[in-house]
């Protein structure tokens, strides 16, 4: 995985002449969906279940309708939260026009709407992997819809 902004933010040369990583994603928007898009246990686990993960609403779906087995799993719980949120955001950035990643100053990823509203789609992920709700699918449509 090519991800120029990480080259970018790690050769700093000290602390005075850093840049923050919100920076170097701006710089490099490309790399970060990949990034993003990565979410190794949330791919390994959907396709443990039979799941193919395709960036689409129905792969949100299908998530929604896993055992939450990960639940007896306190290492995993907040691991696989992140990912459902970084998965919820993926799809979000390829299926919504005008919806970007942007990541906040504090250094938490979010998705921005074309309108210029903000998801914080980890949060809402950790939420459906800790209740399984809201729902995925259920977050992606009322996003989709505005």
């Amino acid at each position: 995985m090519n991800l120029s902004f990480l080259d970018k933010w790690r050769r700093r040369p000290d602390a005075a002449g850093a840049v923050p990583l919100a920076e170097s994603v701006r710089a490099d928007p490309g790399s970060v969906v990949e990034l993003f898009s990565a979410c190794e246990l949330l791919r390994d686990q959907a396709a443990a279940a039979g799941v193919e993960l395709d960036d689409s609403q129905r792969s949100l779906e299908a998530l929604d309708q896993l055992q939450p087995v990960w639940r007896d799993d306190p290492e995993v719980l907040p691991w696989l939260g992140n990912d459902a949120g970084l998965y919820l955001g993926t799809v979000v950035v390829r299926t919504v026009r005008g919806a970007v990643w942007q990541v906040r100053p504090d250094g938490r990823p979010v998705v921005r709407l074309g309108s210029g509203r903000e998801i914080d789609v980890v949060a809402a992920g950790r939420e459906w992997a800790d209740e399984g709700a809201p729902e995925l699918c259920q977050v992606y449509a009322e996003v989709a819809e505005g």
